[in-house]
């Protein structure tokens, strides 16, 4: 079965992703170029997210989106398991969002290009100058109202399947706009394609994303920053599956 998956990949898995790649690329291209990029910025990469991770058969699981208030801007932060943590987010949160990532990622081909005409965040830290423009544009966008913001507060990807530390730029973010953050737990990525395999076959795994009870900010300033990100960590944690409980260093961070 596992060879048969991977000549299923080579035919079929991988073709139809770098064509719906391209092809949600150009739309996303062609619909900011013509206005409603926060429609245009996701609902195409949400297609995109929802194809590819349907025409690699993984099955998928969401629990908690009752948690979620419709209308309600909020800051999704998620542990970083492997390169499936964007389809299954992407894909499968239910909520217009854009990604807070490494502007790196700009750079890649038809993918950087769909990110940068649909307004994502790029984390450019290049300096103090950046760091701010990094922030005010974050800002404007969560001020428009009904619009969220997902970041991977661990910054890199797990090379374990355990979590590393938390970075704070996601709850100052928070608590500068008094948004409430919303924890989620992602599971089955790291064993579909982690980083140590990167540009490989993926193996099948069933995907399970995880949200949890909002946190709600309880005042503003460094005490709320640390309560709100100790909580959320707890909380990913909690949910991650036994093999991947307890924190373990992350070089990369």
């Amino acid at each position: 079965m596992k060879h048969l998956y991977k000549v299923y990949q080579l035919f079929i898995a991988l073709p139809v992703t770098v064509l719906a790649t391209i092809l949600t690329a150009a739309v996303v291209g062609i619909g900011t170029t013509l206005g409603n990029g926060h429609f245009w910025g996701y609902y195409p990469g949400r297609w995109w997210a929802w194809v590819i991770t349907r025409v690699f058969l993984l099955p998928v699981t969401v629990e908690g989106r009752e948690h979620l208030e419709p209308g309600q801007s909020y800051v999704f932060v998620a542990n970083h398991q492997g390169a499936f943590d964007i389809f299954l987010i992407y894909g499968f949160l239910g909520r217009n969002f854009k990604w807070m990532m490494k502007y790196q990622l700009g750079k890649m081909p038809f993918v950087g290009y769909a990110c940068r005409k649909s307004h994502q965040i790029f984390v450019d830290k290049r300096g103090p100058g950046k760091v701010k423009a990094t922030y005010d544009n974050a800002r404007r966008t969560l001020e428009q109202g009904n619009m969220s913001v997902v970041v991977f507060p661990e910054g890199a990807r797990t090379f374990t399947g355990h979590m590393g530390v938390f970075k704070k730029g996601a709850f100052m973010l928070a608590d500068e706009l008094q948004l409430p953050v919303v924890p989620l737990t992602i599971n089955g990525s790291f064993r579909i394609m982690p980083r140590t395999r990167d540009c490989r076959f993926a193996r099948w795994h069933p995907l399970r994303l995880t949200i949890h009870h909002p946190i709600y900010p309880v005042g503003k300033g460094a005490q709320n920053i640390q309560a709100t990100m100790h909580q959320a960590y707890d909380s990913v944690m909690s949910a991650l599956a036994p093999e991947y409980q307890g924190y373990e260093e992350n070089p990369d961070q």
